[in-house]
């Protein structure tokens, strides 16, 4: 395989990735509204023998089909899909596909360690693989976001506060109070899960991830590697593993 496709549809953005023999050579961010469109022009562009695609979200009923027809070998990232690690999640069918493409490309990155994978983004999600190359779930919370909106809709008087503006840890206002306990909260969060899991684990690594993950990775004191693309080079290690079994 030389030119590929990765496609992660999410709730509020669309993410892709073309890889050349293995290599990342082309990340892109769209909204649901262009993404269709968009990733047509990257395969006309790139022409890529083979995709994958990952969703925890509705997505087009006819993407699906348009990338079958542009793709000679395509799979869509689910339950059933073979995957290079175990999976022992109870439930495989409810677990979203992002969180065990993660889990494969964070295993890839560290083949001999006790691995941590958070995500940053829409929720938290906490994604633990054992060094026997085995996944064994995690933890999911609220994302940044979903924080200082639920402020907002579960109170009568919290206003709507965006993310843009002062962050302070002594909030001054209301504005900058819920700004402040959402952020400095979710970074205690943050040290607290990789701070247990540590201890628990020997050879333990963890690694942040997501949309939100450049707004932690220097106010985190746990030890921490921050990868932006790791949900998509596990797309693409789970597409390589499944390639020569396509048709």
């Amino acid at each position: 395989m030389t030119t590929s496709i990765c496609i992660d549809w999410g709730n509020t953005l669309v993410k892709t990735a073309i890889f050349n023999s293995g290599k990342l050579v082309e990340s892109k961010i769209y909204s649901v509204s262009e993404a269709v469109s968009a990733i047509q022009k990257q395969i006309a562009d790139h022409k890529p023998e083979a995709g994958i695609f990952c969703t925890v979200a509705d997505s087009p009923a006819d993407l699906e089909q348009k990338l079958q027809q542009s793709l000679s070998k395509y799979i869509k990232l689910d339950s059933n899909t073979r995957l290079p690690i175990m999976n022992a999640y109870h439930s495989p069918e409810t677990l979203g596909a992002d969180r065990i493409a993660m889990a494969v490309g964070a295993q890839a990155k560290f083949p001999d360690k006790n691995v941590l994978i958070i995500s940053a983004g829409t929720c938290i999600t906490y994604n633990f693989v054992q060094k026997n190359r085995t996944f064994r779930g995690g933890a999911i919370s609220p994302g940044l976001k979903m924080r200082l909106k639920a402020m907002h809709e579960f109170t009568d008087k919290l206003p709507e506060v965006s993310l843009e503006g002062e962050l302070l840890l002594l909030g001054y206002d209301t504005p900058t109070c819920m700004r402040s306990g959402a952020v400095f909260g979710m970074t205690g969060e943050l040290d607290g899960v990789v701070g247990q899991f540590e201890s628990q684990y020997s050879d333990f690594n963890a690694v942040l991830t997501g949309g939100d993950a450049p707004l932690f990775a220097s106010r985190l004191k746990s030890k921490i590697f921050a990868d932006p693309d790791l949900l998509m080079k596990g797309l693409n290690l789970i597409l390589k593993y499944n390639v020569p079994q396509l048709r």
